[in-house]
């Protein structure tokens, strides 16, 4: 986040371009996984906007703050915000157990104390992504839905919060 003003803020894109965030009564914020005010945007800050654009100015729906250190750094390798820009189909990969029963859309969606741990658990062994939603399957384990650049988009968690697979 490079500016801030009373009903919006300003972020810089990896290719320089000025992208202008509004802020809605119904804008939520997060940081990390938990519940922030919009207070927690801060200058230099790296934020994930979700949301709706026109041009370059997003209505944000939701505002994730990176969280940070007790250094006051970011917890991770600070990129700044980068262009959407449309990719090409990739194949399809998997690493380490897939649960053998699981369909794609199948469980429930779970919150709280469960959802943090299980989103604690995929971030650590797959960093980079954003999660959306945590799944809990039929056999009691997690499906974590991970939005990132990169795969995996579905990290599986035991209940006893291990990774056992991801695709």
């Amino acid at each position: 986040m490079s500016s801030l003003s009373t009903s919006g803020f300003t972020v810089s894109t990896a290719g320089g371009q000025k992208v202008t965030v509004n802020e809605a009564a119904s804008t939520t914020y997060t940081k990390g996984t938990s519940s922030a005010a919009a207070s927690a945007v801060t200058t230099g800050v790296p934020v994930l906007v979700l949301g709706t654009t026109s041009g370059t100015t997003i209505t944000a729906a939701q505002v994730i703050v990176q969280p940070t250190t007790s250094g006051g750094s970011a917890s991770y390798s600070a990129t700044p915000a980068v262009p959407f820009q449309k990719g090409a189909p990739a194949t399809s990969k998997q690493d380490g157990q897939v649960p053998a029963n699981y369909t794609e859309g199948s469980g429930t969606i779970v919150s709280g104390t469960a959802a943090s741990q299980a989103t604690e658990a995929a971030l650590a062994v797959y960093p980079g992504g954003v999660v959306d939603r945590v799944v809990q399957l039929s056999n009691g384990e997690y499906e974590v839905h991970n939005i990132g650049v990169s795969w995996p988009h579905h990290v599986f968690v035991t209940q006893d919060f291990k990774v056992a697979g991801a695709n």
